[in-house]
């Protein structure tokens, strides 16, 4: 007798989820090699997501009621296209419930999000040397943007520039 498949819910995060998310966070920057630069806090979190403008939004995954992956998103725009777009900041899946087709669920209920929402485009980023993550991707019909080159100005670089402005 073959055991009952899990129960699988995707729904939407709440503001009690903080913590939760906080997790997944500090446990995909362990992942990716980046703890050192996660340094959210629950309350920044909680003001950011769930406060009067919420910034992002967040899926939860859930096997058989335990908490096992996220998805972080938000929308930017597209002026070739003329609409918004859906981008992807996280994805993560606890190590012990992959395998169990999380990851493409998650990203499968995000397409369908931005379907819903009129999204021209549905994109994210990846470190280079996250080749299970870019396999993964390419089996979603995922298409690398290899002529592109993410920039980013942060910390001291973004508090210098925006002093720029006073300036004239």
């Amino acid at each position: 007798m073959t055991a009952p498949a899990p129960a699988i819910v995707i729904r939407p995060a709440v503001r009690e989820d903080t913590g939760l998310i906080l997790a997944f966070i500090r446990e995909l920057a362990e992942y990716e090699k980046l703890a050192h630069e996660a340094v959210a806090d629950e309350a920044g979190l909680a003001r950011q997501l769930f406060g009067p403008t919420p910034r992002a939004d967040v899926l939860i995954a859930e096997v058989d009621g335990e908490a096992a992956g996220f998805a972080l998103f938000f929308h930017n725009f597209s002026t070739f296209v003329g609409k918004p777009g859906l981008y992807l900041e996280d994805l993560f899946v606890r190590p012990q419930h992959r395998g169990l087709g999380l990851g493409k669920r998650l990203m499968a209920r995000l397409a369908k999000l931005a379907v819903e929402r009129d999204c021209g485009r549905f994109e994210w980023s990846v470190l280079d040397w996250n080749t299970p993550a870019i396999d993964f991707y390419r089996t979603l019909g995922a298409v690398g943007m290899d002529d592109w080159t993410v920039q980013r100005v942060a910390g001291d670089a973004l508090a210098a520039l925006a002093a720029q402005d006073a300036i004239g």
